[in-house]
């Protein structure tokens, strides 16, 4: 078997809606907490289903790229651990990420049900005042992860690219400081995978944490991981915190956010990208694009540069997913160039394009529809190709459905 992407860790259902005030409680207002399986709200299996029926649930992680992928036509399988229940084996929530999943073409194969944890699960509160609410994560089976069953896996399935979700959120995933996830990735690329991983924001409230130049210590586990990665993008906001951590405190205050950024990508260059040779592509979402920096495989370093979206059209639904979507952009470019990235170049524009293109058909689709606008990766890169700038939403939506 072979697969174009194959995607491991943080299957989660995202549950939405006005009752979930209590996460702000565990994460602050407007904040991310990462939760205990024992911290839990008592709520049963009949909530769950209840939820799932009034079409309050959406899959989250890897249910924010797989499908993009699987409905560009690529081959995509994920590699997650899912709760036991009485859904033909998986409780509420597994059989949702699992059914949608298979219902988009995603390949499930590589599923492991874990006895006792239930499935990863996000409560997201969402206010009447359109003011972004507290989250809360529950990890649960997440947490249970096994490197070797990973392995097997890429045996298995031979996959172009392999993509992790995300540093910092499991806590097997994350044991001796993040080696174990840097020697896993460090073996992928030695099976002549591609490697992707991202972190997730890991604080809740990031804007007082950057003010206030705190470290977050789970940023710490970038440091075995970036040099084993080909590529790598983060947001301004995590850049800020990273580098506060990792680096100078407080670099960006006397910066612009574009002179930042680029300060930033030839930092982490700097102290990463010489502990290997192969070729990188690191980057920085902002709001109309992103900026990106690429060593070929000759050498020879392109950027930093801003690549600025041409598909800013329409108007935002929910930025939930935002940065997962851009990845999967990415990852299908690169997925689908994979020899020539290997041994020459790209156009690493062109790369980023795509990422941009598939961000905007994700986040500005209704919930209950977001993977519908994604179109056919041929198509998808004629419209990169043609260097068209886009105006109207509807007609970028309708050109990929038709």
């Amino acid at each position: 078997m072979m697969c174009d992407v194959l995607i491991f860790n943080t299957a989660t259902v995202d549950f939405r809606g006005g009752q979930f005030g209590f996460t702000e409680q565990l994460a602050g207002a407007g904040g991310l907490a990462k939760c205990k399986t024992e911290d839990m709200p008592d709520y049963t299996q009949a909530h769950y289903a209840q939820w799932v029926d009034a079409d309050c649930a959406t899959a989250g992680g890897p249910g924010n790229t797989a499908p993009l992928l699987a409905k560009a036509g690529l081959k995509v399988a994920v590699g997650v651990t899912l709760g036991k229940g009485d859904r033909d084996g998986l409780d509420v929530q597994g059989r949702f990420f699992y059914d949608t999943m298979t219902r988009n073409g995603v390949d499930m194969s590589q599923t492991q049900t874990h006895p006792t944890l239930p499935t990863g699960t996000t409560f997201v509160y969402q206010k009447d005042n359109r003011e972004r609410g507290g989250i809360a994560y529950f990890p649960n089976a997440n947490n249970d992860i096994d490197f070797e069953r990973y392995r097997r896996a890429v045996k298995t399935l031979n996959p172009t690219l392999v993509f992790y979700m995300y540093s910092g959120l499991s806590e097997k995933g994350d044991t001796n400081g993040g080696k174990d996830l840097a020697n896993f990735m460090a073996w992928c690329r030695k099976q002549g995978c591609l490697t992707i991983a991202d972190s997730h924001t890991l604080t809740g409230t990031p804007q007082q944490v950057i003010d206030s130049q705190q470290d977050v210590p789970h940023y710490r586990l970038l440091e075995p991981l970036l040099p084993e990665l080909d590529v790598f993008f983060t947001s301004y906001d995590e850049a800020r915190m990273i580098e506060n951590t990792l680096g100078r405190k407080g670099r960006y205050l006397n910066m612009s956010e574009e002179d930042y950024i680029v300060n930033f990508l030839e930092f982490i260059a700097k102290r990463f990208w010489q502990q290997s040779d192969n070729p990188k592509v690191f980057g920085v979402t902002i709001r109309d694009g992103a900026f990106v920096l690429y060593r070929n495989a000759t050498g020879q370093i392109t950027g930093p540069m801003k690549v600025s979206s041409r598909f800013m059209c329409g108007s935002v639904v929910d930025l939930v997913g935002a940065g997962d979507s851009f990845r999967a952009g990415v990852t299908a470019y690169l997925s689908q160039n994979a020899a020539a990235f290997k041994k020459e170049h790209i156009n690493i524009e062109q790369a980023v394009q795509m990422g941009n293109l598939f961000a905007s058909l994700y986040i500005k689709t209704p919930l209950e529809h977001r993977y519908a606008n994604v179109g056919n990766y041929k198509k998808m890169l004629g419209v990169i190709e043609s260097e068209a700038v886009f105006e109207d939403f509807d007609k970028l939506a309708t050109l990929m459905r038709g």
